[in-house]
């Protein structure tokens, strides 16, 4: 349902960016570019593919049923109801793509360290073996906290956003229920998403890649202390260069594939 994330090395690597170091998108894009070639920004393409496989498959799904069970045929799901059901999804999502986005941190951030400190993985598989062979079962959801958070964030301000912003559309403006309406919803959906979500993204990301354990509060002081409030917003660029067209071509196939399926089960109007 969801592409895989082949533009998020620019995007990490200007989130693990340490106080002083002060690289923008074109300089990181560059870098990547001389460092690793055009195939630096597919690295770890097979822990994203399994990230949308686990995380997307279920927030998207649980969000989709839990909307369906509460949708009456003269009543429709309120916004707190669908920021709830939304909220409900994605940290259901979240537990699932723990594993799967760890690695995804850890192989697009792996040509920034020291050849020594490389882990080298050589594909999704090879990194759930060796995280549970190496570092225990229980590193496979480390920064679950900071990630569920994420995803529940991220499910409820892009989700719950999306149908909010094509009912409001619909209701007033003269659109109707049609791709136009699905684009400029989900455009906005995806200027929210990227907002709403970048504080905990940097720290998903930060916490992920470290070789280090730090408590969550410890890392925030740290970092606050370190690089002021600016933080929060670091990566906010390649996070929606990411982030928009993907949630816009998200909701378009979502609802097509929505409308072949009333149509094939005789719901179409």
């Amino acid at each position: 349902m969801r592409r895989a994330r082949t533009d998020q090395k620019p995007k990490v690597r200007l989130q693990t960016q340490h106080h002083g170091e002060k690289k923008s998108l074109g300089e990181m894009v560059t870098h990547v570019m001389k460092s690793d070639g055009v195939k630096g920004f597919y690295r770890g393409l097979s822990a994203s593919l399994l990230r949308q496989i686990t995380y997307s498959t279920t927030r998207f799904g649980v969000y989709e049923e839990l909307k369906e069970v509460f949708t009456t045929g003269v009543q429709t799901p309120s916004f707190p109801a669908l920021i709830a059901m939304a909220s409900t999804s994605g940290f259901l999502g979240g537990i699932a793509g723990n594993p799967a986005d760890i690695l995804n941190v850890r192989m697009q951030n792996d040509a920034a360290l020291p050849a020594a400190e490389r882990r080298n993985y050589k594909h999704a598989i090879d990194g759930l073996a060796r995280m549970v062979r190496e570092e225990g079962f229980a590193s496979l959801f480390r920064g679950v906290w900071p990630n569920s958070t994420r995803a529940v964030l991220m499910t409820a301000s892009q989700l719950a956003s999306y149908d909010i912003f094509k009912n409001e559309v619909l209701q007033r403006t003269s659109m109707g229920d049609n791709l136009y309406t699905h684009f400029t919803a989900s455009f906005m959906a995806g200027f929210v998403a990227t907002t709403v979500c970048s504080p905990v993204d940097v720290i998903k990301t930060r916490v992920m890649s470290s070789k280090t354990k730090e408590g969550f509060m410890t890392l925030v002081r740290r970092i606050t202390a370190q690089e002021g409030f600016g933080w929060v917003f670091k990566g906010w660029l390649p996070s929606f260069v990411r982030l928009g067209p993907h949630t816009i071509v998200t909701f378009l196939f979502l609802e097509q594939h929505k409308k072949i399926w009333r149509r094939m089960h005789g719901y179409e109007e």
